[in-house]
């Protein structure tokens, strides 16, 4: 494997490196947009407008969930990684048993404090008086499932980290099928609504779940979920801490983005929250795509970039002109069946009409998305550790601003608006650093900036 890791590094055509790096986190990426865009679709055939709504609301709930997750995962599994090159694999069981169980605690303490805080948290998600109780059943099934949603996404990052990414991905379609089945008897069948759709998720985060406990159980010659080798030291809570902290931070700091952008637009009705919610979803597709093939293309740039420069401004190149492809053929589709793809979720003309114009404007941005992942993943494959760290924050920090200003200003198409100028304004600022840095990155780079 080592060998052929290196073939793909040094030697393979650039096109056929980028898809060997990029396609698996591609596919990965995308398979978690899925359960968005089930939950909706079937919850949409119900046709109440406020069921749709307390899905929207609950996305930074679930999105925090999620981050706790990867707090563990993505820290133990970068350092389970790091432990296997240097061969110590007594060390990675204790990493791996001690992922395990701090997630089931972490879920429990989730748990334990959200279940008595019910009502504040769905008022604070910005539930409207029509949509709190769709709002309270989806938060409560979740706060209940949260050690099940925790370990599941702890357990996909560890399998990963071994290198065992056919079984990862197994896991993350057997998710997705147990869902779609769930889906459909828990809203077609036992008419169970909001309730059964937030159930659906979260059993079938807990069949993933076993999936990836009997690997680590009996099939990997790595990790473990047994408690004999649980051990928590500086060492182990030092090294998850320092990647997943910041990792955690990010996906807390953009579940806050779409809190304050759903307050924004509860102003103008459930509709614009729904329709809101609809189009993100489906937007989520293309963008997690997109961020996939720049996550995925990271290892060989930071590869290419100590060992052949050249080689790193063709990938690079050859990235930049993926994403232009792909935002393309993404675009053409979006604005040709806009109505239709709507449509899917919901009969009401009112909130197709608003989720089609959604889906319009945030649609202009999905290049510069695109290229803002390029820039963050060039910054972190060259060790540009600040840079990094200002990409991943700055569109944050300039949609509250900009939100104001442009609800202020334009009401409604200003709410919409202020996604594609925040996100114009991170593409600025990571092409701009690309410039002031380009003597530390190569001249290669510098076109980049340009």
């Amino acid at each position: 494997m080592e060998t052929n890791n290196l073939h793909y590094f040094e030697k393979a055509p650039v096109a056929k490196a980028v898809a060997h790096f990029a396609v698996p986190m591609m596919l990965g990426t995308s398979m978690s947009v899925i359960y968005s865009i089930l939950n909706a679709y079937f919850l949409g055939t119900l046709g109440d407008t406020a069921m749709l709504t307390a899905l929207a609301l609950t996305l930074p709930l679930f999105a925090a969930i999620m981050a706790l997750g990867n707090l563990i995962g993505i820290g133990s599994g970068a350092f389970i990684s790091r432990l296997l090159g240097e061969k110590k694999y007594e060390a990675v069981k204790h990493v791996s048993s001690f992922a395990f169980y701090s997630s089931l605690v972490l879920g429990l303490v989730v748990m334990a404090v959200g279940i008595p805080l019910i009502d504040p948290i769905v008022n604070g998600l910005g539930a409207t008086p029509d949509s709190f109780g769709f709002t309270k059943d989806y938060v409560t099934v979740m706060l209940i499932g949260s050690p099940i949603v925790v370990l599941f996404f702890t357990l996909e990052n560890m399998v990963r980290s071994e290198g065992a990414a056919v079984t990862s991905m197994i896991g993350m379609i057997l998710s997705v099928v147990v869902n779609i089945i769930l889906d459909a008897l828990v809203i077609f069948v036992f008419h169970w609504g909001v309730v059964g759709v937030a159930s659906a998720t979260v059993v079938s985060n807990l069949v993933a779940g076993l999936f990836y406990t009997f690997h680590m159980g009996y099939k990997s010659a790595f990790l473990t979920i047994s408690a004999k080798w649980f051990r928590v030291t500086g060492d182990i809570l030092s090294n998850v801490f320092k990647i997943g902290v910041p990792v955690f931070i990010m996906s807390i700091f953009l579940g806050a983005m779409s809190l304050i952008f759903n307050h924004y637009l509860i102003d103008y009705g459930d509709q614009a929250v729904a329709a809101y919610g609809i189009s993100s979803r489906l937007l989520q597709f293309p963008e997690f795509i997109l961020m996939g093939l720049c996550e995925g293309v990271v290892p060989l740039i930071a590869y290419s970039f100590t060992a052949n420069k050249l080689r790193m401004k063709h990938t690079t190149s050859f990235t930049i002109k993926t994403i232009v492809a792909l935002a393309v053929v993404f675009g053409i589709f979006v604005y040709l069946i806009s109505d239709r793809l709507i449509g899917l979720f919901t009969n009401d003309p009112i909130l197709i009409e608003m989720g089609s114009y959604i889906l319009h404007v945030t649609f202009l941005s999905l290049f510069i998305t695109g290229m803002t992942s390029l820039f963050t993943g060039i910054f972190q494959a060259t060790a540009q550790g600040t840079a990094a760290f200002i990409m991943s924050v700055i569109q944050g920090i300039t949609l509250i601003p900009v939100l104001y200003i442009a609800n202020r200003m334009s009401g409604f198409h200003g709410v919409v608006w202020s996604l594609v100028i925040a996100d114009a304004a991170a593409f600025l600022v990571g092409a701009l650093m690309l410039y002031v840095l380009r003597n530390k990155l190569q001249p290669d780079l510098e076109s980049l900036a340009q």
